[in-house]
């Protein structure tokens, strides 16, 4: 637990540093800088999702995700937390269940949240949460710059998310083969570009309601055999 701890210390101490220059940066350039980041998002998942060949498997994973997300209703729960933190903790933000559900979403879907954890409950190596907690400060400044302390309570989903994955790493230990772990990670990099286009764009993806597309290349390893 020790990689996810330090994850989550680095995103607080990012947003609280964000946040204090909130009021001094004007709002033409947090919408041009979140634009940027955006972009930069959309270059990471790419790169994340051209890590396999088995296009079948992703399409089917990305489809029956996508209705099983729907069917739960992900994307809404994630909103009703952020509504229900920002009544408790900040009344005077209007920005911040999207910036709650964005962050939560942006740090919890990508790669290198998936193999790092699993290293870390195999392993105990943590070097990979490591790096993912320096990328994940410097994106907490840039996010919580712009939409506010939403960002900050982000770390909790992370805190529960990567904690669960680490703590199960050795019950699904016989289970994550490199094809697997390939597959769940090109899966987690078309999502990480739908978000980054849900930054530039007004017309949002429901990625939280995709999120379960990540774990069908697992289920349909242990249905295969």
């Amino acid at each position: 637990m020790l990689g996810t701890i330090v994850n989550c210390l680095t995103i607080i101490a990012g947003s609280l540093v964000g946040i204090l220059f909130r009021n001094g940066i004007p709002e033409k350039y947090n919408q041009t800088v979140m634009q940027a980041i955006g972009l930069s998002v959309i270059l990471i998942g790419m790169k994340n999702a051209l890590g396999s060949n088995d296009l079948v498997i992703i399409i089917v994973s990305l489809a029956m995700g996508s209705l099983l997300g729907e069917l739960i209703g992900i994307e809404n729960y994630l909103e009703r937390l952020g509504n229900f933190l920002e009544a408790k903790f900040s009344k005077k933000s209007s920005g911040f269940s999207a910036g709650f559900v964005t962050a939560s979403l942006m740090y919890c879907i990508g790669s290198m949240a998936i193999v790092g954890s699993l290293e870390s409950g195999l392993t105990g190596n943590h070097d990979t949460l490591f790096a993912k907690a320096t990328l994940d400060g410097i994106v907490g400044i840039i996010l919580s710059s712009s939409m506010g302390i939403g960002v900050l309570f982000a770390s909790v989903p992370v805190l529960l998310y990567q904690g669960s994955i680490t703590l199960m790493a050795g019950l699904l230990k016989p289970l994550l083969v490199p094809a697997v772990i390939s597959q769940m990670s090109a899966v987690g990099g078309l999502l990480i570009v739908a978000l980054g286009l849900n930054m530039i764009r007004e017309k949002k993806l429901k990625v939280g309601n995709m999120l379960p597309a990540v774990f069908i290349p697992l289920i349909y390893f242990i249905i295969q055999n």
